[in-house]
């Protein structure tokens, strides 16, 4: 929850203990080739799921690294003050690195607060590098720097145009860490605290390409900026928006009306509803739903309040303690089924995934609507998301450190293959599976 204050299963053993002779299998297994080549004859080749060993790519060194598999590519980043280094590498067989770049790193002054983490992201032709707030844009064939921004960069779809805030604050307003004087806290985009809300917001739509300007769109006090598509969502403490993130244009407009003492106090878009937060204090009390498109406000719920073991429900609609823990229906706001009170819940593509809670242990997939088991994953220790679109991949432990992996297709869990010698820090998409191992970064292509 984003709040702002606003002003595998084992694979059988076939092998049969004494193999019989071969001769008593010419006559029938000619018979039966010929009974297949006229039945199946001119039919296309079955879609099949292999499991290749691709190579290993050296690890990032340095005490500060991250490794993301994106798309065909593994980006590496090391570094470490005030500098980055980012390796980008083609997932062929073996492996090839295509470029190597540098660029500022975070630098963190007395009266910063240091958040946001070293990611890489890829959109349409440029790479997002960033490191905490600051993002570096490059050229994504040759690694070449286009522009630097110290605040961060949210691309939207289509890979052409991203979206930045920047709050403007009174002067005067630095809160004084030394003092430790308690109160709310606002937080400019490069991490500085202040102890009153900006006077106003600034959005604005770059271009990916050369970092200029498309559109500026300020709002009044704090705002939360959510995406959808290639439109942004904004949540202000008195409004919501819906701006089109090619042009600027502010497409809708729906006032947010206090309910009693509380106020929109932050916001989130949880199963493609937009979910408003009322509360006082920075504390929520009260969750409306908002639909993206049209913004029309759906319906409204108390928020639950637990003090002790609250349950997580990820990007799951859910209302209520563990032990009684409903999930709503995000259409209608009803309760659509009761999770059990011994897992955690989560959105993963089509289905909700419960997880045993405290073990981090991938327990089934169930229907969002209904709750119905669609996918056992008992047996399996960990589960790799590889992503919107991509299919979960698995993993459990074998003997001598290595690792099996399989993949849901469907509904059912298809065993891919298993690693050679002892990995960890897997990572997985729509093709490949990356895994930290003693060559390095190993790879595989589990998908024809």
């Amino acid at each position: 929850m984003a709040l702002i204050e606003l002003d595998l299963t084992a694979q059988p053993d076939l092998t049969p203990s004494t193999p019989p002779p071969a001769y008593r299998y010419r006559l029938p297994g000619l018979i039966l080739a010929v009974v297949l080549a006229f039945a199946l004859g001119g039919a296309a080749q079955p879609h099949r799921t292999m499991w290749r060993y691709l190579g290993a790519v050296p690890p990032p060194g340095g005490a500060e690294t991250q490794t993301r598999l994106i798309g065909d590519r593994i980006y590496t980043i090391s570094g470490s003050g005030g500098e980055r280094v980012t390796t980008a590498f083609e997932l062929n067989s073996p492996p090839r690195e295509l470029w190597t770049v540098r660029y500022p790193g975070r630098v963190i002054g007395p009266d910063d607060i240091g958040f946001g983490g070293v990611e890489a992201r890829q959109a349409g032709d440029a790479v997002l590098l960033s490191d905490g707030p600051a993002t570096t844009v490059v050229d994504a064939a040759t690694g070449r720097s286009r522009f630097h921004s110290e605040v961060g960069i949210y691309p939207l779809a289509g890979g052409h145009i991203g979206v930045v805030q920047n709050q403007v604050f009174r002067e005067g307003t630095l809160y004084d860490q030394e003092s430790g004087d308690p109160g709310l806290l606002y937080f400019s985009s490069t991490g500085q605290p202040h102890v009153e809300p900006p006077v106003r917001t600034e959005v604005r739509g770059v271009d990916l390409v050369t970092g200029d300007t498309r559109w500026t769109v300020a709002l009044p006090g704090s705002i939360n900026v959510l995406t959808s598509g290639s439109a942004v969502l904004v949540v202000a403490s008195d409004r919501l928006e819906r701006i089109d993130g090619d042009t600027g244009t502010v497409q809708r407009t729906a006032l947010l009306p206090r309910l009693g003492v509380q106020r929109p106090i932050g916001g989130a878009l949880l199963r493609g509803m937009i979910v408003v937060y009322y509360g006082t204090d920075g504390v929520p009390a009260e969750d409306v739903v908002y639909a993206p498109d049209t913004l029309a406000r759906l319906w409204q719920y108390p928020e639950p309040q637990v003090l002790l073991d609250p349950p997580n429900c990820g990007a799951v609609l859910c209302s209520g303690p563990r032990n009684a823990l409903d999930v709503l229906d995000p259409a209608t706001g009803r309760v659509a089924w009761r999770a059990p009170a011994t897992v955690d819940l989560d959105m993963l593509g089509d289905y909700v995934i419960e997880i045993v809670t405290g073990a981090d242990a991938p327990l089934r997939l169930v229907d969002p609507a209904t709750g119905a088991q669609r996918v056992d994953l008992n047996g399996w220790s960990a589960e790799i998301s590889g992503g919107a679109g991509a299919p979960l991949v698995l993993r459990k432990s074998l003997a001598g450190g290595r690792s099996a992996f399989g993949a849901v297709l469907g509904d059912r869990v298809q065993v891919l293959g298993a690693s050679t010698g002892p990995v960890s820090e897997c990572g997985s998409n729509h093709a490949y599976v990356m895994c930290r191992g003693n060559d390095g970064l190993e790879i595989w292509a589990y998908r024809s």
